[in-house]
């Protein structure tokens, strides 16, 4: 079996008091733990560090973001792994082993991913080609494989091939962080492996829990479409981005009415987030 002691896990946090018990399973297990906590309002960071006293806490003033909150945990590692996870996804102390001996089984890939799967244990779209270069079709692959693109939501790194290229990009607040680093990545020619057979449970957008449900929906639209744009214009150019965003606003416009009349209030919230980033966007950077 792998050793433990080659990885540190980093859990980024904001308001999810509420995932840290499927958490303690492995966390307890693993001797190197990092919660970076974006300013959570629920006591995320105390009640981590009451659950894990190993753990280091980093707990933020302010929500710095996905990919931000990653990198601020990572420049503290000195293992030769460190494994990303969702709040909201669920992985055993035998499956990262599982993760580890692959990873030492090929020892110049930059990532190794878990298969993601739902609630009901089906495989979620969490790996592909990068989007820039080819649509991805075909099965499900049966074995490890080389691909263009790993979710972060449940991830191992190889510090030593990852940290030349740079980690998270801190422009994406949320969203498409993880589009852009495996790009970088897969344009270095370095190795990205699924591991089908190691599947980690994802509760999808479970992890943010908060007393404005309908906010947290209408930033998720805002942010998702602005880190879209800009993922397009950093990595096929302004021009594209701007047919993009030609685009999105008259299916958004047109779209957002059908909500109303189905008249779901989280759908609408997120829809309404979705016009006013495009509205707000400009061809430089997205607004946090």
């Amino acid at each position: 079996m792998q050793s433990l002691y080659q990885v540190t896990v980093i859990v980024v946090t904001y308001n999810s008091a509420h995932c840290l018990p499927s958490l303690h399973r492995l966390l307890e297990q693993c001797p190197y733990v990092i919660v970076s906590d974006n300013a959570s309002a629920d006591g995320t960071a105390f009640q981590a560090s009451r659950m894990w006293p190993h753990a280091t806490v980093l707990a933020h003033q302010d929500n710095l973001g996905f990919g931000a909150a990653n990198n601020r945990a990572l420049a503290e590692v000195r293992t030769t792994f460190a494994l990303l996870l969702n709040p909201d996804c669920e992985l055993s102390a035998d499956q990262l082993q599982q993760l580890l001996q692959v990873a030492n089984q090929y020892d110049r890939a930059a990532l190794i991913s878990p298969q993601l799967v739902n609630a009901k244990g089906r495989p979620e779209i969490s790996y592909r080609w990068p989007s820039t270069y080819w649509v991805s079709r075909g099965p499900e692959v049966s074995g490890p494989a080389s691909v263009g693109f790993v979710s972060a939501a449940a991830l191992l790194l190889r510090l030593k091939v990852c940290r030349p290229i740079g980690f998270f990009d801190e422009d994406f607040f949320l969203y498409y962080e993880d589009d852009d680093l495996c790009l970088r990545l897969f344009e270095a020619r370095l190795s990205m492996i699924v591991t089908p057979e190691v599947r980690a449970l994802h509760r999808s957008r479970r992890s943010v829990k908060g007393g404005s449900p309908y906010r947290a929906e209408y930033l998720r639209g805002l942010h998702h479409v602005q880190s879209k744009l800009m993922f397009v214009t950093k990595h096929v150019g302004a021009d594209a981005a701007k047919r993009l965003h030609g685009h999105l606003v008259w299916q958004t416009a047109l779209a957002l009415p059908f909500r109303i009349l189905v008249f779901s209030p989280r759908l609408i919230a997120r829809m309404w987030g979705r016009f006013l980033g495009l509205l707000r966007w400009t061809p430089h950077r997205a607004s946090p």
